[in-house]
């Protein structure tokens, strides 16, 4: 079978000292398209490097909300040019967070550094980049965390890509498919999902078209339960889990368990998706 990760972080710095070894990894589980998603300038030189010597990487660029107050005076030009210059490359991870305002410790350590962009200037940066998306028809990749209605207002008010957007990981209310799919978005599962303790969540992919249907990891973040992994790598100094690139084969299997599907049906249905959209 062929296996596409429609949204992960193989950039990140904690997945790149056992980058020989996740990639081998990967070759095995049959990995065919993997979009590794930029979240600021820093990062996206890594993630070129990554598509140039890995052809299963889909590259994408993009400023996430959450690197949004540090972008530096010159990301949009940068980004016209990453995206200029790489045929395959698309628009991500870009969205809305508004988690981080009202509801995230001040003392939080994956924010320390970062100044929290209000509401209002994270919709500013994320239009601009969907637009310059649809400009050139290139799917983009979608975070949102608190804010589904903001993030729907923005997308009925923007010009959006023809071929359709992702919302990656998607955790908003199953009433809201309907609207997001007649829009173009696709929606992808996450293996945290399969967490007991997030039925709710898994319920929410019964109403998910399945022409619209896809697959993520989002790792190095967002673990599987132990139980389903079938990939390890060492915990961050915090004992913080890292999520293996390669448990994609993982979310497969539990997905298709949820759903009372093969996993070769699945996987079929994914891969025209996943080149419906991204290639």
């Amino acid at each position: 079978m062929k296996l596409y990760d429609a949204h992960n972080h193989l950039q990140d710095e904690w997945l790149l000292p056992h980058l020989e070894r996740i990639a081998a990894d990967l070759a095995q589980a049959g990995i065919a398209g993997a979009v590794v998603n930029g979240t600021t300038p820093d990062d996206w030189p890594t993630v070129s490097a990554l598509a140039s010597r890995f052809p299963w990487v889909v590259p994408s660029y993009g400023v996430h909300p959450w690197d949004c107050g540090n972008r530096p005076s010159d990301w949009q030009g940068r980004l016209e040019s990453s995206l200029a210059t790489e045929p395959r490359a698309v628009v991500g991870e870009i969205g809305l967070d508004r988690w981080i305002l009202e509801r995230a410790k001040p003392d939080d350590p994956r924010l320390a550094g970062l100044r929290r962009a209000p509401l209002a200037e994270q919709t500013e940066v994320f239009v601009w980049q969907l637009e310059l998306a649809a400009a050139s028809n290139l799917a983009a990749s979608i975070h949102c965390t608190d804010a589904w209605g903001a993030l729907l207002d923005a997308l009925q008010h923007s010009k959006l890509p023809a071929r359709g957007f992702l919302l990656h990981a998607y955790g908003g209310p199953p009433e809201m498919i309907r609207t997001f799919a007649d829009l173009g978005a696709y929606f992808s599962f996450n293996g945290a999902y399969l967490d007991s303790q997030r039925e709710a969540r898994r319920n929410t992919f019964k109403s998910v078209p399945t022409d619209r249907l896809l697959v993520e990891t989002d790792a190095p973040a967002m673990s599987l339960p132990s139980a389903w992994r079938c990939h390890e790598l060492p915990a961050q100094p915090d004992t913080t889990a890292l999520n293996h690139p390669a448990n994609i084969a993982a979310v497969y299997a539990g997905l298709a368990n949820f759903l009372g599907w093969r996993v070769d049906q699945l996987a079929l249905r994914v891969e025209e998706n996943f080149l419906r959209l991204f290639l």
